[in-house]
């Protein structure tokens, strides 16, 4: 494949790929284990607490590692997307 092009890209999209991949694991590691991936994502968007997260599969641990608030704004940018 001969790339014939230069392509940009920011930081911001990066990262935002970055978190939806996170978010992706562990909606899956959740749904995995039986748990309602939603109600326990939302629990832990508004409380902080991250036993609302399964550590099955890292789940927890990989969204730890995002600021909660980076969380809730790349879910409500891919909402207005939409709408």
């Amino acid at each position: 494949m001969e790339i014939s092009e230069t392509h940009a890209y920011s930081i911001e999209t990066f990262e935002e790929e970055i978190v939806k991949d996170v978010i992706r694991d562990v909606y899956e590691a959740l749904e995995e284990r039986g748990y309602n991936p939603i109600n326990q994502l939302v629990g832990y968007i508004m409380s902080g607490d991250p036993g609302y997260i399964s550590s099955h599969k890292e789940a927890r641990n990989k969204i730890t590692k995002i600021e909660r608030n980076k969380i809730l704004e790349v879910i409500l940018r891919e909402y207005i997307k939409r709408i």
